[in-house]
């Protein structure tokens, strides 16, 4: 049995302080828009107002492979995870780009990539693939909890090395077919209303897609009141362990910012593991994938940026870490009305008494 530890709620108190200050500060009161709302979720997640600046923020990429894949549901063949794994490592891909920028750094871990250990492996790597879930369970019950243990463990070396933020990243191929089972599955919907068109594949190959997600989502729909049971029916390791971080870090107090599809729908599965953690995460951005949308809405996140990608790897969420930043600023940098000597807003004259 996985088990967590209660969630703390954000410092209701701390958060309050925050918007009270930003009503404050040298402008129109709301018109920093969703700027404002950021500044006092990392404030109430801080527990201090104003908020530090982000600064040891750690992106971490969960690797795995599908047996799924083998049915022609990806525009890639299933060997392409682990040769991004090694692209990954070396510093070559999307994601260690966009985290120079962005000033974070990345760790990569092999959870079931089909090949042997080449990655930041947490222990001994859970499997070599994840079962095909069209007609057999991802994992094992004794995979399950350890890829969940591996992912709780995983967020407690980041927080204990200082991480600040975290960001949960995905690589492997086919895997938006398991996130997709896990969205039908835990929203209720049809899998043509949950399904995408993932790397860029052709009609035929959604049609394999769907066929593969009504397969497994048939399997999965007496357990989806289960999220260990769904993780082993028709997840993977990589999910699992994506699961067992994101709930993790809620725990321990420390805020996440989402990816895509894949890792959204592992969160929706950790917020059931560990009620309460979504308080915690923020949706980087939306995917275009529709089941991502679905997802978002069932957490009730709302995404910071939506640039039509799909890519995956962290990278939307890391495209949204400086909006993220620049929430803080304006709330912890920015002088109030008084310290500038600005005259505030006027108050209208009441009415009744005038």
């Amino acid at each position: 049995m996985t088990g967590f530890a209660p969630v703390p709620a954000p410092d209701a108190d701390a958060g309050a302080a925050a918007r009270a200050r930003q009503d404050t500060l040298t402008k129109p009161r709301g018109a920093l828009g969703r700027l404002e709302d950021l500044s006092v979720w990392v404030a109430a997640c801080q527990g201090q107002c104003p908020p530090r600046q982000f600064d040891r923020a750690r992106v971490v990429v969960f690797a795995g492979d599908h047996g799924v894949a083998r049915s022609g549901v990806s525009a890639y063949p299933p060997e392409v995870t682990a040769q991004m794994v090694v692209n990954i490592t070396a510093g070559g891909a999307a994601i260690n780009a966009l985290a120079d920028v962005a000033g974070v750094t990345v760790r990569v871990v092999d959870l079931a990539v089909d090949c042997e250990d080449q990655a930041d492996s947490v222990s001994d790597k859970i499997r070599r693939g994840s079962g095909d879930i069209a007609v057999e369970d991802a994992l094992s019950d004794e995979e399950t909890a350890r890829a969940v243990a591996a992912g709780q463990q995983i967020a407690d070396e980041e927080v204990d090395a200082g991480a600040d933020l975290l960001i949960a990243g995905d690589m492997g191929i086919g895997n938006t077919t398991p996130a997709a089972v896990l969205v039908a599955a835990l929203t209720n919907t049809e899998p043509v209303a949950v399904i995408g068109f993932g790397t860029g594949i052709d009609d035929a190959a959604w049609s394999r897609k769907t066929a593969v997600v009504r397969d497994a989502l048939y399997r999965a729909q007496p357990i989806a009141g289960d999220p260990v049971a769904l993780l082993r029916c028709c997840g993977g390791a990589d999910f699992a362990a994506m699961a067992g971080f994101c709930a993790q870090a809620a725990v321990r107090r420390t805020p996440v910012l989402l990816d895509g599809m894949a890792v959204t729908a592992a969160a929706l599965v950790a917020e059931r593991l560990a009620p309460g953690a979504r308080q915690w995460w923020q949706a980087g951005h939306r995917s275009t994938e529709p089941g991502h949308t679905l997802a978002l809405a069932a957490l009730e996140l709302e995404p910071i940026v939506d640039l039509r990608m799909r890519l995956g790897e962290g990278t939307g969420a890391v495209v949204a870490l400086p909006v993220l930043r620049a929430a803080v600023a304006t709330l912890s940098s920015m002088s109030t009305f008084a310290e500038a000597g600005v005259s505030g807003a006027i108050t209208p004259p009441d009415p009744a008494t005038s």
